[in-house]
């Protein structure tokens, strides 16, 4: 009897210790669309280019979800202590993915647009 205890406490000790240990959670760092002319948008495409499906299109000053992963192995939280000059120079000619739900029905999906586009928010 007193083996089983001892095994159950110890089983729970070990659960309420794992339940502790702080689970990173999802980050997404925000930009905004800037840059696009006048009267147009921001196209959205399933795959980091331009001839890939078009998902969505957001206009100037929208507020993207950026996943941080762009094109060329930049990421944006590598490169979120620089000026805003130069995190936007860094993706000028890449492609950065987003985390967005262009059906605005709760089904987010990740997409892609170009970085000439978009400046930190």
């Amino acid at each position: 009897m007193i083996s089983s205890v001892r095994t159950v406490s110890i089983s729970m000790v070990m659960l309420l210790a794992f339940m502790a240990v702080p689970v990173k959670a999802a980050a997404f760092v925000a930009w905004q669309v800037s840059g696009v002319p006048f009267g147009d948008t921001l196209n959205v495409r399933k795959f980091p280019s331009g001839t890939s499906q078009k998902q969505s299109a957001y206009p100037n000053g929208a507020v993207l979800q950026m996943t941080g992963k762009c094109t060329g192995g930049v990421n944006l939280f590598d490169i979120s202590g620089q000026s805003k000059g130069k995190q936007k120079q860094a993706v000028r000619y890449l492609w950065c993915q987003i985390w967005h739900d262009p059906a605005q029905n709760g089904n987010f999906v990740t997409g892609w647009v170009y970085g000439r586009y978009i400046a930190p928010y």
